[in-house]
């Protein structure tokens, strides 16, 4: 019987979000039962995965960058956002996660890529997967250089701690120093399938089609 899996996805941006659609979408066709649980706009998981058995819990769990464009990172506002999302009511967060997981009979959790799911994985005594090809303490620890760590102890350390209770990262292409995973595999590009032509698209773009 396929298992009924906790699927945790960071908040930030659309490309956590979008890439685990296309992992749902075989393991919907395998027959799982997903339970997504994510800060990101549920529509974006169900208007391709509405047909399956799938279900969107909005929580924030992580916080990722805070930006004021698609370049332009605020850090000292990234690591008090997630100070203030993971760090300061982590007890909370963590008892409120493993009852949930208990409740809704979850049989595996996946991470893309939000560090508190895996403890709190752990503490329910499930197997723990994580699919990603960066961590947030690897982005976290470029911001520390600049701030230092006195006003935001540890966090880096922790989420390394966190991750480091996953049993196994899928580590996507394009990826960077993830040490605190203890067994990695790598996987292909994770990609969506496009859904228009190749023709289609150039022409929307004004590209000129080539004989």
């Amino acid at each position: 019987m396929a298992p009924v899996i906790a699927y945790y996805v960071t908040g930030h941006g659309y490309g956590h979000a979008t890439r685990v659609v296309e992992v749902c979408k075989h393991l919907v066709e395998a027959g799982c039962t997903i339970y997504i649980v994510s800060g990101a706009p549920d529509f974006v998981f169900l208007r391709e995965l509405g047909h399956g058995d799938v279900h969107v819990r909005p929580v924030l769990l992580d916080c990722g960058a805070v930006q004021s464009d698609a370049l332009t990172v605020n850090q000292e506002a990234s690591l008090a956002k997630y100070k203030d999302t993971a760090v300061d009511n982590r007890e909370q967060i963590l008892a409120q996660e493993v009852a949930w997981l208990g409740e809704r009979g979850i049989e595996l959790v996946v991470s893309d890529i939000v560090p508190i799911a895996c403890a709190a994985g752990k503490l329910a005594g499930l197997p723990v997967l994580c699919c990603s090809n960066f961590s947030w303490d690897f982005v976290y620890s470029e911001y520390l250089l600049e701030y230092g760590h006195e006003p935001f102890p540890q966090i880096v350390e922790q989420i390394a701690a966190d991750y480091s209770q996953a049993d196994l990262l899928l580590r996507l292409p394009g990826y960077v120093p993830m040490p605190a995973f203890k067994r990695v595999e790598d996987t292909p590009l994770l990609v969506r399938k496009a859904v228009r032509p190749r023709e289609q698209v150039l022409t929307e773009l004004g590209i000129p089609l080539q004989s």
